[in-house]
């Protein structure tokens, strides 16, 4: 299967993400429901990324993760406009979408979730107030991090001694890596 190439102005096409992880933490029972997710790389005029810090105590036990900012896809959107209205809420970001990155298709097996997640490589116009829901706020303990994109790298590597952790890295480093490339060559040509 061919993948489509992601192509941002003047820079190199890059093939996009199609990957299909498995839960490899723990059992299959029955996957009940499929969520469709819309997530971000999202950086700032100089280059720094941001993710969110998730501070968990819940079924998928304690832990202290990073991922990228992002969340379901309501009825009547589109995933660009789901991840543009997630980055306002969960960053306080006015942010435009540079490429689509690709789609990474997993599974909780946990809570019986199949997760289509659309990433899309985005950067932030400005920053202003956050609206997280309360159990973003009080159960989830999202906060703010930025860094530079190795950096976030090196804590998702961290986080792998979690087993939700390695569930996100699975995911989410393919996905930061390509973005890291297409901003390399970005960079180079600039």
């Amino acid at each position: 299967m061919g993948f489509p190439e992601i192509t941002h102005g003047k820079a190199p096409s890059f093939p996009a993400l199609c990957l299909d992880l498995q839960d490899t933490q723990w059992p299959l029972t029955a996957i009940t429901h499929t969520r469709q997710v819309a997530r971000a790389i999202l950086v700032d005029e100089e280059g720094m990324g941001y993710f969110v810090r998730v501070d968990r105590d819940d079924d998928f036990g304690k832990a202290r993760l990073i991922e990228t900012a992002g969340g379901g896809v309501e009825p009547g959107e589109t995933p660009e406009e789901a991840v543009c209205r997630e980055l306002g809420e969960e960053l306080g970001a006015d942010a435009e979408v540079i490429a689509k990155l690709g789609v990474v298709s997993d599974y909780y097996n946990l809570i019986g979730r199949h997760n289509v997640n659309h990433y899309f490589l985005c950067r932030a116009r400005s920053f202003g107030e956050r609206h997280l829901t309360g159990e973003e706020t009080h159960k989830l303990c999202l906060s703010t991090l930025r860094l530079p994109l190795r950096a976030a790298e090196a804590e998702y590597l961290a986080c792998e001694v979690y087993p939700l952790g390695r569930l996100l890295a699975a995911r989410e480093l393919p996905v930061l890596r390509l973005a890291m490339a297409i901003l390399e060559k970005e960079q180079k040509k600039a």
